[in-house]
């Protein structure tokens, strides 16, 4: 089967078949049905001319001849100058090209081959194949044969229309002229199948990941790098904690009898005296209430994954179903959505539940729904095989509507009808005034150190996933052992960065810490952000301002995606810190 072509140099992929200069199908070639996430990866599987059957070798077979313009030579042309990769498939098995490692000791797969080479200024198409196909027999059932290994050897040969090329003879390859009004391209292929009983079945994939082995070593540093990170946090909170926290809650309790600011003693400062303020609830609470229920959907959906991955429940071998177990996940857990923003927008002492519930349910779907659709339009106008077709964008449509909606107002309306956690102490009628806040103590200040600390646990991984999803397109990411446990390290990370940071601002008699414990969480998204910026201006190598553009929105959304991830996991962190503390608060 014959999929598409596709390049580390540029974000659009093609389908195979609607490239002009290749074979066209014949008419009873089908097209295979494809999961909402093989189609959001671009891919656009058919069946293919190539006859390959088991056991069957064949020297050299004939395919046709295609006629091509020259708009269609420099379209080719620009493929091959941009090192594009031909993807074609046979039981599941991705065509790779076969390399070694440096000491010729260990071998392993890229996925896809060349479409053709770019040398001194003359693009040369790969116009031949040699197909070698490796099997072992079946332990169940010896007349059955197994493929554990799908090799692709493409050349460029120069031939006559209709006639198969001598392989024997160093070929002529065949070169591309920009200024040949027309030219004729003959397409052949050769199948070799090759026993090998030293890959079993189970592992046949492993050939696809051996490139990475050696990374491991790095990833291990990482992981010391972040635990010495989330160490020294834990240290700074255990003294908070444990020695000030409640030497303050004791002598506070000690020598308050009333709630006025003139019953408090001369000694009495920081956090304890905005007892009455603390609790007072936001600005824009309904919009809070929302975004935190949004943060813990896709926190929900991201664990789950995680999950899934690191126990082996999905893995590559499922084409797209990654992508398509989280976009269910993601609408399945609107029930959490709409559960935790109405809890949180009814302890803020608000009324209209189905209102906030439609908030959840559109605001940040909306707006990435919106974002996607604004993406689809470039790709739409590029002719990319990433242009989501108009069936599959009705059936995101639909899934939101249809699917997530409900959901999240269920959820409402189970939050809202469940006691909301009160805050311990009152209110006061008037707002305390907030002292001048020092620069160190500002908002920004916070946000942008918070960060940088969040952001240092996981930017090496998060240099892994880059290349791997934008730089090394034949190569898999599969270190999911290591994404899980960093993972938990930056949760414990953001849950510390929080709570001190929410202590501090306390201590600095500044009750508005709703919205900051959120930024705060959200801090190291915007760093993100600015890596990949700098990624892209010096890492890679993007031919055109449409890659650039696609490669900076697709992570604008992974750094929304994870900030409400982060920011939600900050919120409630410093939601239950300010609660315990102040429970411990004796006031009459």
């Amino acid at each position: 089967m014959v999929n598409k072509v596709s390049s580390d140099s540029t974000q659009l992929p093609y389908a195979y078949y609607n490239l002009d200069f290749v074979c066209p199908p014949s008419p009873d070639a089908k097209r295979v049905g494809l999961n909402i996430g093989s189609i959001l990866h671009g891919d656009r599987i058919s069946d293919s001319d190539y006859n390959v059957v088991m056991g069957q070798d064949i020297e050299c077979q004939h395919l046709c001849d295609v006629q091509v313009t020259k708009s269609s030579i420099n379209r080719a042309i620009s493929l091959i100058r941009n090192s594009y990769m031909v993807e074609w498939i046979l039981d599941d098995l991705p065509g790779a090209t076969t390399y070694f490692s440096s000491d010729g000791k260990r071998k392993y797969y890229a996925a896809g081959f060349r479409l053709g080479s770019y040398e001194e200024d003359v693009a040369y198409i790969n116009n031949h194949v040699t197909l070698i196909i490796r099997y072992r027999p079946d332990e169940k059932d010896s007349s059955k044969n197994l493929i554990v290994g799908f090799e692709v050897y493409p050349k460029s040969i120069k031939t006559a229309p209709g006639k198969c090329p001598k392989l024997s003879n160093t070929p002529k390859p065949l070169a591309l002229n920009p200024d040949d009004e027309k030219m004729t391209i003959s397409y052949s292929y050769s199948v070799i199948f090759k026993e090998e009983l030293e890959i079993p079945y189970s592992s046949r994939w492993d050939m696809y990941f051996l490139n990475n082995k050696d990374s491991n070593k790095i990833h291990w540093l990482a992981i010391t790098n972040s635990l010495v990170i989330t160490s020294f946090l834990t240290a700074v909170v255990a003294i908070i904690m444990v020695r000030t926290l409640s030497r303050d809650i004791q002598s506070y309790n000690q020598e308050l009898h009333g709630e006025d600011d003139k019953d408090l003693p001369e000694d009495i400062s920081g956090w304890k005296l905005v007892h009455g303020d603390v609790f007072r609830p936001p600005v824009h609470k309904g919009i809070l209430a929302s975004l935190i229920g949004t943060g813990a959907q896709i926190s929900a959906m991201l664990f789950s994954m995680l999950l899934l991955v690191t126990l082996g429940v999905l893995n590559q071998s499922y084409r797209g179903g990654l992508l398509s177990f989280a976009l269910f996940l993601f609408a399945f857990a609107g029930v959490f959505s709409g559960y935790f923003s109405s809890q949180i927008y009814k302890s803020f002492d608000g009324k209209k539940w189905l209102k906030n519930a439609m908030r959840t349910a559109t605001l940040v779907p909306g707006i990435l729904l919106g974002f996607v659709l604004m993406i689809n339009f470039i790709s739409w106008g590029e002719s990319s095989s990433s242009a989501i077709p108009f069936g599959t964008l009705m059936a995101l449509i639909c899934m939101w509507l249809l699917i997530l909606t409900p959901l999240v107002v269920l959820g409402g309306l189970l939050g809202f009808r469940r006691e909301a956690i009160k805050p311990p102490l009152r209110i006061k009628q008037i707002a305390r005034q907030i002292p001048v806040q020092k620069w160190y103590m500002t908002t920004h200040f916070g946000v942008t150190i918070g960060g940088f600390v969040s952001f240092a646990v996981i930017f090496i991984e998060l240099l892994f996933i880059l290349k791997s999803v934008w730089q090394d397109k034949a190569g898999y990411y599969y270190m999911y052992g290591f994404l899980g446990l960093t993972g938990v390290i930056l949760i414990a990370t953001v849950i510390e960065i929080s709570i001190v940071s929410t202590y501090f601002q306390l201590c600095a008699e500044n009750y508005h810490w709703w919205w900051r414990s959120f930024f705060v969480g959200t801090g190291s998204a915007f760093w993100m952000f600015g890596y990949s910026i700098w990624y892209l201006l010096a890492r890679l190598r993007l031919s055109g301002f449409v890659s650039g553009l696609l490669f900076l929105s697709y992570s604008l959304i992974g750094c929304v995606v994870y900030g409400l991830c982060t920011g939600t996991i900050s919120f409630l962190a410093s939601y239950v810190f300010v609660h315990r503390i102040y429970r411990a608060v004796k006031t009459d």
